[in-house]
């Protein structure tokens, strides 16, 4: 161990990864970011309440406070903050998993079609009338599970190679969008209406039911992924070299694969079909460190920095007018989605 490196280990020694210096000061910074950002959503408002006022409450001191403003600040702003958070982390993660998992930049699950499952499966409970929140949940898991595996038993030819994974998402994200389509076309009105709110990508009205969903999904996917870490580094040397390390590579990428689809339905439930986020998060935290380190959960980290800072611009930027969080990561993804293929063809071309 250098003084510049050192390696941590978890869940008795079985995961282990070296951490530098780069990584550390990234993820502090971005610690930071977040916590200035998550002030400010539960400080400011369209509802004036004096800072000590949105302390105390924070604090469980309601005296002095009306009950407009306790539900303001437990029951609006704690748990919005906290969803997209929790949204936007598992989008980081899973677009962590599946640009390692495919070896390539683009291999978001936005583009592959495993947004666009998870995001079917929950417009169908919503456009049928059963739009609970745990309906809601179960549907999007359903979808995202249902275009898992139709997408992985199209790509599969000998093995699942990471190109191939995502023209056959492309492919299906296409006729994904086609069904999503036709369900909003078949929805009595106010069904279709709550379908396209939540096809946008936002966060209004996320309440602790939302949070509670995602906080239990989190609890049961972070030890998978942190068990996933190694063997993904494994399959990005190579699937040769990754079966001459005696790793089942076809098992492997089919596991990995579900486990970033879970991620997916995590944020799916919360937000709705966020664009670029999971795209972005990962791609920025390997540009900051130089790709080295655990970029699985530092990127979630990172994941629900944006997403949060997404939800503020889109409240505050053009108030009293709101813009969903989705419409913000759509138009800014859009311009680094742009910005990444210039890049590479300017490589190529180089």
């Amino acid at each position: 161990m250098s003084a510049a490196r050192a390696t941590v280990r978890l869940l008795g020694e079985r995961v282990s990864f070296r951490v530098g210096r780069r990584l550390v000061a990234t993820v502090g910074a971005v610690l930071l970011l977040l916590v200035v950002c998550a002030a400010i959503a539960l400080y400011t408002g369209n509802s004036a309440i004096s800072v000590d006022g949105v302390t105390a409450i924070l604090l469980g001191d309601y005296a002095g406070s009306t009950s407009f403003e306790i539900y303001t600040v437990l029951d609006v702003r704690l748990p919005r903050m906290l969803a997209a958070v929790i949204a936007g982390g598992a989008l980081g993660i899973s677009g962590a998993i599946f640009q390692r998992l495919t070896d390539n930049p683009l291999g978001s699950p936005d583009l592959i079609g495993f947004t666009g499952g998870a995001a079917t499966g929950a417009l169908l409970v919503i456009t049928t009338g059963g739009g609970l929140a745990v309906g809601t949940a179960l549907g999007a898991f359903a979808g995202g599970v249902v275009a898992a595996a139709v997408i992985l038993a199209l790509a599969w030819r000998s093995g699942l190679e990471g190109y191939r994974l995502i023209l056959v998402g492309i492919g299906v994200t296409a006729v994904l969008s086609a069904v999503r389509a036709y369900l909003l076309s078949r929805a009595d009105l106010e069904d279709a209406q709550a379908g396209l709110r939540w096809l946008t990508g936002s966060l209004d009205g996320r309440d602790w039911g939302d949070v509670g969903i995602g906080a239990v999904a989190c609890l049961m996917l972070v030890p998978a992924t942190i068990l996933a870490h190694r063997p993904l580094d494994r399959l990005a040397v190579g699937s040769e070299l990754a079966t001459a390390q005696g790793l089942t590579v076809s098992r492997w990428r089919i596991g990995i694969a579900l486990i970033g689809t879970a991620w997916v339905g995590v944020a799916v439930v919360i937000a709705g079909p966020v664009a670029f986020v999971a795209l972005a998060a990962p791609h920025i935290l390997r540009s900051l460190t130089g790709g080295a380190g655990p970029l699985l959960l530092s990127s979630g980290l990172l994941g629900g920095l944006l997403l949060l800072l997404a939800d503020l611009v889109g409240l505050r930027l053009f108030a009293p007018t709101q813009l969903p969080a989705g419409v913000v990561t759509a138009v800014v993804g859009g311009a680094y989605l742009l910005w990444i293929l210039q890049r590479r063809r300017g490589r190529t071309m180089g």
